[in-house]
């Protein structure tokens, strides 16, 4: 979920925006306290060949579950330096809407706390958690709805996240059909990784 800055040529987009590295730092050094498991993370990575950059594979993962729950943004996104958006789907520019790039620190947004849990969190109205409240992109972008589930290899490493935000909440009688989507979606990712990289 980056949220940068638009550049001189385009119009600025509707909502204030979140920074984000210059072009090429996505794999660069954490900006924050090295992660443990990121050395592990990038060993694996580069092991199974997994692309860094944007991808129609995982841009078609991404978008697809945007279609199945409703909510107007979707990211596969891989914990490296930087959380580093592989899959993104996101509303057409000139929608009114923000328009997201492809990376984001690693301590903002709602992934890290999934990466930490290994498992999924579904936040159907993140203004009803205190703990998940004061999010820096819950100020910036005002986002209200997060589903996200983590990425995890059969080692047991966790590669990252899938996820859905939208700037409106969403019910809680809606909250377990949208977090299983993203769940299935999660497993969907492995799956292709399996079937297509590593060999």
């Amino acid at each position: 979920m980056t949220f940068p800055s638009s550049p001189a040529h385009h119009p600025a987009p509707p909502t204030h925006s979140l920074p984000y590295p210059q072009h090429g730092a996505a794999a660069a050094a954490p900006a924050v306290a090295p992660d443990p498991s990121l050395a592990e993370r990038y060993e694996l990575i580069t092991r199974l060949g997994l692309p860094t950059q944007a991808h129609p594979d995982f841009d078609k993962f991404a978008r697809t579950m945007t279609e199945q729950t409703g909510l107007l943004y979707g990211f596969v996104n891989l914990f490296l330096g930087q959380q580093t958006f592989v899959g993104l789907h996101q509303p057409p520019a000139g929608s009114g809407h923000v328009t997201i790039g492809r990376t984001m620190s690693v301590d903002h947004g709602w992934c890290p706390e999934v990466v930490d849990r290994k498992k999924a969190l579904p936040l159907p109205d993140v203004h009803a958690s205190p703990r998940f409240a004061g999010n820096h992109v819950v100020d910036a972008v005002g986002i209200r709805a997060y589903f996200g589930a983590p990425l995890i290899h059969d080692s047991g490493t966790v590669l990252g996240t899938v996820c859905v935000i939208d700037p409106d909440k969403r019910s809680l009688s809606d909250a377990r059909r949208l977090r299983d989507i993203v769940i299935e979606t999660g497993r969907d990712v492995m799956d292709h990784i399996a079937n297509h990289y590593g060999h």
